[in-house]
């Protein structure tokens, strides 16, 4: 292709380009964690402040109506507390997952062989059709219950269609018909210095 035709293209995009910017550059971004006291952490959309309590014997994290209160050793590093907290999102996403899983499977009419969490960089979830394995972010434990559920729902209508066509907007229009505000507040709410966008 030559230099010509790429210009052309991308001014043809000019307008999109300009509007994904705009929006990337209002999203709210959370700074670096540094598991102090008093600081701000989100669980299934809400925030809590963290209380850290230095005289703990084992690692532990329990949520209270207003705290999410981290247990460590005195002395225990910045990259220890957060793998503890990573933990606890995991425990907590393991536990929320099932539910919705087997809810929208049936609603579907789909089945996943098998699901899992992990960190992922760039996606909220991720499908392997041809195995139908599921994979979720391990971000959304922080973020609202509706987004989890929107990226199962997601990753499941992927079973049915890989691309994101028509079809797999007709497909989710006709299991989650409010899927884009879903969608948008997923993309609009805190994230950290990594961006997911879906």
């Amino acid at each position: 292709m030559n230099l010509d035709t790429i210009r052309a293209f991308a001014i043809s995009k000019l307008g999109w380009i300009k509007e994904h910017r705009r929006k990337f550059q209002e999203r709210e971004c959370e700074t670096p964690r540094e598991y102090l006291d008093r600081e701000s952490h989100y669980f299934f959309g809400k925030r809590y402040l963290l209380k850290v309590f230095e005289d703990g014997l084992r690692a532990d994290v329990r949520l209270t109506k207003s705290t999410i209160d981290l247990y460590v050793r005195k002395g225990t590093s910045v990259s220890r507390r957060h793998e503890i907290m990573n933990e606890w999102y995991r425990k907590e996403l393991k536990n929320a997952i099932p539910e919705l899983m087997q809810k929208w499977e049936k609603t579907i009419g789909v089945s996943a062989s098998s699901w899992g969490i992990k960190l992922m960089k760039t996606r909220w979830g991720s499908c392997n059709r041809k195995a139908k394995r599921i994979w979720i972010n391990l971000e959304l434990a922080k973020k609202p219950t509706i987004c989890l559920e929107y990226v199962i729902v997601h990753e499941l209508v992927h079973i049915l269609e890989g691309h994101h066509n028509d079809a797999f907007k007709k497909y989710m229009d006709a299991f989650m018909p409010q899927w884009r505000m879903y969608k948008d507040q997923l993309n609009r709410f805190p994230i950290s210095h990594s961006s997911w966008r879906y």
